[in-house]
């Protein structure tokens, strides 16, 4: 009997030495849970008093295992390291470890419905002393909610299946093989009723009910029935695409129309412009010839002074200019506007400018019809108008072909005063220098400096847009014609119409008249370009154009929303093309203040003719 002691002793004190010593040698792990002060026992201690909720009551609580039953986590030794080195880690790297592990413990039992019932009694025991427990380790506080995170996460699996397989189950529902098995959609039916009672306004799984499990796995049987049951979809989709195909072609001649109606919009002339020049003529023929004519002629040829030309058959837009010009000038009394405007509206713009004269300031309104030299012998773009082919252009385009671009359509290319700017040396002989302005642009800043420019021997002082990539060449040319491939880079900046700086000088000495009429003789039939006269431009002043600084002049106001509002704050002057111009209830609303502030609305023509702000 001594002997099978002492043989007993012996056995377990080998097993001391080969089994307990090791585990001493290469893990602290002994020792830290022998020590009443490690900060690992702390953490396990919060692992255990963590909740699901705040309302613990209604949990079905998963017990959690002790800290002394808490295995060690697979990988923490490595072999090439001494033991030194696992004594010298950080509390925080030891809790991280034995919390994945106790994670990796909970996720079966969390994920069992079953589970969770047979231990919600055992959970009621424990839910006071939990809540004492984690009172009690507040100064914890970042492990507890790195962790509560965790289970959160953990905590509505359950929910959002439910969520998916009930939008499945709509989906299979709707789709014609079910709808014609009735047996499969009234299981449907009765599945998505039964998921949706059950999941209700459950937010986490702790919400949901015992049989909530159940319902899931019958939901996602009757789905995987309904999935076997398709048919192919060969026929659907074809029936998809041809209806793609019209949708599509349907939104083609939607937005074909969009365009032109915002074409005729834009060139419908209001009611209240319409009053304004009849209400201007009618009252311009009662006054006596002295109070027609009230100009200082001296000023209109005076090659010292600041001359302005603007061609214009809107009486609103072109009182906004010169009221815009003088309101910065720093010497109003120096600046000159000549007016050229038609003969339907000379009477009422001379009306106009007659009874609201801006001071000192001269301004000389013509009659396009005094150009008695302006005439289709001289003037090919003339001819061109007056033509039979561009009469069916405009006037019979659905016996020819048809630009799929309405704004090629606009019958403003067929008034020659958008095509005097080609001839202004003959308008104004006595001129060096001109500024060409649009009807359309509001200038917000004293424009004198401009006359003083170097154009370094250009005719030509503009802003370029090639900013933007569709303003190069080959957006306004067609550069399949060898005329324009041959002569032209495609590639070539672009500028604005709208505020240009010309030396008429330069302009007489390099003869740019002829060459104007020449490319427009070469654009018989418009094949080198549409209609226009920025594309005439473009040709015409080729190499010929002095670049100006950005802040000059800031197009895009009449077509686009998102120009950038520090630029137009900045801006000498700012451009409204395009279509939707300040004066028309479809211009940009952002935009109308620039212009409107420039317009008397108290003026007792517009006040007649119901012309409001």
């Amino acid at each position: 009997m001594k002997v099978k002691v002492k043989v007993r002793h012996i056995v377990l004190s080998l097993l001391a030495v080969s089994v307990i010593a090791p585990i001493f040698l290469y893990t602290d792990t002994v020792g830290i849970f022998f020590d009443p002060h490690s900060p690992r026992l702390d953490f396990l201690d919060d692992v255990a008093a963590l909740t699901l909720s705040g309302d613990t009551g209604h949990l079905h609580v998963v017990p959690l295992e002790t800290s002394t039953t808490l295995r060690e986590p697979f990988g923490i030794l490595d072999s090439d390291h001494s033991a030194s080195s696992f004594r010298n880690e950080t509390t925080e790297h030891k809790s991280t470890r034995v919390l994945s592990a106790a994670i990796e413990e909970l996720q079966p039992q969390f994920n069992n419905p079953i589970t969770r019932a047979n231990e919600s009694q055992l959970s009621a025991i424990s839910l006071e002393e939990q809540r004492t427990q984690l009172s009690g380790k507040m100064n914890q506080k970042d492990h507890s909610a790195n962790e509560s995170d965790i289970m959160i996460e953990a905590a509505d699996a359950q929910v959002r299946r439910l969520k998916d397989l009930l939008i499945r189950a709509k989906v299979y529902i709707s789709l014609p093989a079910v709808k014609n098995n009735p047996q499969a959609t009234r299981e449907l039916r009765g599945r998505i009723k039964e998921v949706s009672r059950a999941l209700g306004d459950a937010a986490k799984d702790s919400d949901l009910p015992r049989n909530a499990f159940d319902k899931l796995k019958a939901m996602e049987q009757s789905l995987e029935k309904c999935k076997h049951n398709q048919i192919k979809c060969d026929a659907l989709v074809k029936r998809l695409r041809a209806m793609l195909h019209s949708t599509e072609e349907l939104l083609r001649v939607h937005r074909k129309k969009t365009a032109f109606l915002q074409q005729l919009t834009s060139k419908t002339l209001p009611k209240g412009l319409h009053c304004l020049p009849l209400r201007l003529t009618t009252e311009y023929f009662t006054l006596n010839s002295s109070e027609q004519n009230v100009l200082d002629q001296e000023k209109l040829e005076d090659p010292r002074l600041y001359h302005y030309a603007l061609f214009s058959d809107n009486i609103l837009a072109a009182a906004a200019v010169v009221n815009s010009t003088l309101s910065h000038a720093k010497h109003p009394s120096n600046h000159v506007f000549h007016i050229v405007t038609d003969r339907l509206n000379y009477a009422a713009m001379r009306m106009w400018f007659v009874r609201n004269s801006p001071g000192k300031v001269a301004i000389q309104v013509q009659n396009i019809e005094e150009f008695t030299w302006l005439n289709s012998s001289y003037s090919p773009v003339l001819k061109q108008l007056g033509s039979a082919s561009v009469s069916d252009y405009y006037f019979r385009a659905h016996q020819v072909h048809s630009d799929s671009n309405p704004k090629f359509r606009n019958p403003k290319y067929l008034c020659i005063l958008n095509h005097l700017r080609f001839y202004l040396p003959e308008i104004f002989p006595k001129l060096n220098k001109v500024l060409f302005l649009d009807d359309d642009v509001v200038v917000q800043k004293d424009l004198s400096d401009l006359w003083s420019l170097d154009l370094k021997g250009n005719v030509n002082g503009a802003v370029e847009t090639c900013g933007e990539g569709f303003h190069r060449f080959d957006r306004y040319l067609n550069f399949s014609n060898p005329l324009i491939s041959k002569n032209f880079n495609r590639h070539a900046c672009g500028w604005a119409y709208g505020m240009n700086i010309f030396d008429l000088a330069e302009w007489r000495r390099q003869n740019i008249t002829n060459v104007y009429h020449r490319w427009q003789k070469l654009n018989h039939g418009r094949q080198l370009w549409k209609l226009g006269t920025l594309p005439p431009g473009l040709v015409t002043f080729w190499k010929r154009t002095h670049p100006l600084d950005r802040s000059w002049h800031v197009v895009g106001l009449g077509y686009n929303p998102n120009v950038n509002q520090r630029e137009i704050e900045q801006a000498a002057v700012i451009h409204y093309n395009g279509n939707l111009k300040p004066w028309l209830d479809i211009g940009i609303p952002k935009y109308r203040s620039y212009w409107a502030k420039y317009v008397d609305y108290g003026n007792i023509y517009l006040r007649d003719c119901n012309i409001n702000p």
